[in-house]
C-alpha cells in the first residue's frame, strides 16, 4: 500500500485529471474522422496522450497515468522525443521502450533535429519537442496530452517571467489545461498538466515509494540556462528563508490568471465595438485609457496569432499608428507580421518579404491558355478573350508580367481619360502594401493591364473583347 504522501500525488493527480477531461470535447478535434476512429478503439472515450522522456516527473505521470488508464478504459498513448543533443539520448529511449513495455503501453517515438535559430539551443530543443508531440498526438488520433510539469515548474516558471518584466500573462505562469495550437501545432488538441499543484519532492518520494526507475539529464545540471541557475542556485536559498514559497508563488500566479482572463474579457469587448470585418481596427471607434488600448492590442495579436510584441514595441506602433498625420502610410514591421494604417483603420498583415518583390519581369507569348502560372510573383493571371479577333491579336504581342517602376498611366475606359496608377489606386481604397503586390502586364513595352485596377484602353484596341484578371495563390 502506498504511503500517506504518496495517495496524496495520486489523489491530487485523479483531482486535476478529473477537471481537465472536463475540457475535452468531441467537438474539440480538427479531424472528425481521427476521433471517430481513436474513441473506437477506447469505447468511444478518447484516447489519451502523454510525453514521455524517461525523467522523474513524467516517469510519474506515466504510472499514475498507466493506473488511471486501467481503471477507466481508456486508451493510453506514451510519446518520447529524441533530441539526439545528449550521448545518452539512445539509452533514454531504450529505457522509456523497456519502461513502457513492461506497464503495456504504446510507445512512440520521434526524432527531431534542434537548430536554435537565434533563440538559443533550449528554446529551440523545446519549440522541436512541442511540434514532435503535436505530429504524435495528430497520427494517434489523440485530443489530450498530459505533460509532468509540477509546482516547482511552476515556481521557477513564474520567476523567470518576472525576472524577464513580463506582464500579468507571463506572470500567471502555467495553466492546468490549455488549448496550445501555436505550440503544439494541432487545433483541439488540449495540453493537460495534472501533477502542477504537486510539488517535486513528494514526486520523487511517490517514485521511490513505488519503486520505480527514471533517467537523469546531466543538462538539468548545467548551470548556463537560466531555469537550472533558479533551480539550483536561487530556488534552495529562497526555500531556506521562505519555507512554502512555491506555494505561495502558485497562489500569485492563481491571482495573475484571473487578471488576465478579466483583461482579456475587457478586450474581447473592446474589439467587438471598434473591430471591422476585415479584421482592422477602426480607429474613430477606439476609446479608453493608454492601458486599455494597449491591452486591446495585445489581444488583436492574439487573435491573429502573432507573437506578443514587446512593450517598448507596442509603444512604438502606437506612438506612430496614433500620433501620425491622417494622409501618412504607417508601417510598422514585427517579426511575424506588418501593421498598417490605412483610411484611418489598422491593419495587421503577413509581413512583406521585400526580396519576394525584387522579382526579375517575366516575358512570355500567349498561346491561347485561359490561365497562366507565375509562381515567382505568387499567383495566376487568367485570360479571357471575346473573339478570334481579339485572340489573333493578343498572340501577336510580345507580353511581360513585372512589378511596378514608377510613372505608369492607365485609361480604365474608353470614354474615360488616362491617370496615373497612384490615382487609381487611391480612388479604388486600395492600401499601399497591396499595391506592392499587384504586377502589371505589357504588351510590346506599353502598358496593358494592371492587377487591382483592369485593363489600359489606350492600348486595347477599340472595340476589343481583351480581359485579364489576376488571382493571387493562396498559401
Amino acid at each position: 500500500m502506498p504511503d500517506k504522501q504518496s495517495a496524496s500525488v495520486q489523489e491530487a493527480f485523479e483531482r486535476a485529471l478529473g477537471a481537465i477531461l472536463a475540457r475535452v470535447s468531441v467537438s474539440g478535434s480538427a479531424d472528425a474522422s481521427d476521433r471517430a476512429a481513436a474513441d473506437r478503439q477506447s469505447g468511444g472515450l478518447p484516447a489519451v496522450g502523454l510525453a514521455y522522456s524517461g525523467g522523474l516527473d513524467s516517469t510519474v505521470l506515466l504510472h499514475l497515468a498507466c493506473a488511471w488508464a486501467a481503471g477507466t478504459g481508456r486508451r493510453l498513448h506514451a510519446f518520447h522525443v529524441h533530441h539526439g543533443l545528449s550521448p545518452h539520448a539512445n539509452a533514454w529511449l531504450r529505457h522509456a521502450e523497456q519502461e513502457c513495455a513492461r506497464l503495456g503501453v504504446p510507445l512512440h517515438a520521434a526524432h527531431v533535429n534542434v537548430d536554435s535559430n537565434g533563440d538559443g539551443i533550449e528554446q529551440g530543443a523545446r519549440k522541436r519537442r512541442y511540434a514532435a508531440l503535436g505530429r504524435l498526438c495528430r497520427e494517434h488520433g489523440v485530443r489530450l496530452l498530459l505533460t509532468g510539469h509540477h509546482l516547482d515548474d511552476q515556481a521557477e516558471t513564474v520567476l523567470l517571467q518576472m525576472l524577464r518584466g513580463a506582464g500579468v500573462a507571463g506572470i500567471a505562469g502555467m495553466q492546468e489545461s490549455v488549448e496550445a495550437q501555436g505550440l503544439l501545432g494541432v487545433a483541439g488538441l488540449l495540453l493537460g498538466r495534472p501533477l502542477l499543484g504537486v510539488a517535486r519532492e513528494a514526486l520523487e518520494s511517490f517514485a521511490r515509494e513505488m519503486r520505480v526507475a527514471w533517467v537523469d539529464d546531466e543538462s538539468n545540471d548545467d548551470l548556463r540556462f537560466s531555469r537550472n541557475a533558479l533551480r539550483h542556485a536561487v530556488m534552495p536559498a529562497l526555500a531556506g528563508h521562505f519555507p512554502g514559497f512555491q506555494e505561495r508563488l502558485a497562489r500569485g500566479a492563481a491571482h495573475a490568471g484571473s487578471a488576465r482572463r478579466l483583461l482579456n474579457e475587457i478586450a474581447a469587448e473592446d474589439l467587438a465595438s471598434c473591430g471591422r470585418e476585415d479584421g482592422s481596427i477602426d480607429l474613430a471607434r477606439l476609446r479608453g485609457s493608454p492601458d486599455r488600448i494597449a491591452n486591446l492590442m495585445r489581444h488583436w495579436f492574439t487573435v491573429h496569432q502573432v507573437r506578443m510584441p514587446s512593450t517598448a514595441w507596442l509603444d512604438q506602433m502606437l506612438r506612430q499608428a496614433l500620433g501620425a498625420r491622417e494622409d501618412a502610410q504607417v508601417r510598422v514591421v514585427h517579426p511575424d507580421c506588418e501593421v498598417h494604417r490605412h483610411r484611418n483603420r489598422l491593419f495587421l498583415i503577413p509581413r512583406i518579404d521585400d526580396a519576394a518583390l525584387r522579382v526579375a519581369p517575366a516575358t512570355f507569348r500567349w498561346q491561347r491558355e485561359a490561365a497562366l502560372p507565375f509562381p515567382a510573383f505568387g499567383g495566376i493571371l487568367q485570360v479571357r478573350t471575346a473573339g478570334e479577333e481579339d485572340r489573333n491579336w493578343l498572340a501577336a504581342r510580345s507580353l511581360e508580367l513585372r512589378y511596378r517602376s514608377g510613372g505608369e498611366v492607365l485609361k480604365p475606359g474608353p470614354n474615360r481619360p488616362s491617370r496615373s496608377l497612384k490615382h487609381h489606386y487611391q480612388a479604388l481604397g486600395i492600401p499601399a502594401w497591396e499595391r506592392r503586390r499587384l504586377p502589371l502586364v505589357l504588351a510590346d513595352g506599353r502598358l496593358l493591364y494592371a492587377a487591382g485596377i483592369g485593363m489600359n484602353h489606350a492600348v486595347l484596341p477599340p472595340g476589343a473583347g481583351i480581359s485579364f484578371e489576376w488571382e493571387r495563390a493562396t498559401t
